[in-house]
């Protein structure tokens, strides 16, 4: 009776220790798996803000190129101003060859001022600068929102980690929750929500 209370006590021990062990691998396991999904969204959102960030330095260049080329606009123009101001005082407007070249110099000024067929006077430019500005300012928002959703997700991959380590599944759900809102920034900074990019000024 004794043998069979052992064995029977010997076998319960024995099936509750690989149970428990059974039950620890599965939960390395799911914490090993947490892991590796943390690092694919980690290397997603690190990809989709270098992208987004070259995109804002090009734009930033070309922004800066745009307003030069207003500059240049606006020096030639007031440099042409002052000489066609100049030329009426001083020559007789009467004269064929002074009309003409108040004229061209007119032409000229109102020209820089305005070319809709180029898209190169200085209205033109001004607008093109502005908007070149705003998507610039658009990709940088989104950068620094893929910069706290990385931020998130390898905070989540430290609770993770120290989940493995220690075996407390709390951190495992830390982890979890904020692998899970590192996901929804880096959605939201992708559908170019403004929701979600005011969130981070």
């Amino acid at each position: 009776m004794s043998k069979t209370v052992h064995e029977v006590a010997h076998k319960v021990t024995h099936d509750a220790a690989h149970d428990a062990l059974h039950e620890g691998k599965s939960s390395v396991k799911l914490i090993g798996l947490l892991i590796s999904v943390l690092a694919l969204l980690l290397t997603v959102s690190e990809m989709l803000g270098n992208s987004a960030q070259t995109n804002a330095l090009l734009l930033n260049i070309e922004a800066s190129d745009t307003w030069s080329f207003f500059q240049a606009k606006s020096i030639r123009q007031s440099s042409l101003r002052t000489s066609l101001e100049a030329l009426k005082l001083l020559a007789d407007p009467s004269r064929s060859d002074v009309q003409t070249q108040i004229l061209s110099w007119q032409a000229d000024i109102d020209r820089w001022e305005s070319e809709p067929s180029t898209n190169e006077g200085r209205k033109e430019l001004l607008v093109k600068a502005k908007e070149i500005e705003r998507k610039r300012d658009g990709y940088f928002e989104q950068y620094h929102a893929y910069e706290f959703a990385s931020l998130l997700i390898q905070l989540g991959m430290v609770l993770a980690s120290g989940a493995l380590l220690s075996s407390v599944m709390l951190f495992a759900g830390g982890s979890a929750v904020l692998g899970g809102a590192g996901l929804i920034i880096m959605l939201g900074a992708y559908a170019k929500i403004p929701s979600v990019l005011a969130l981070l000024h």
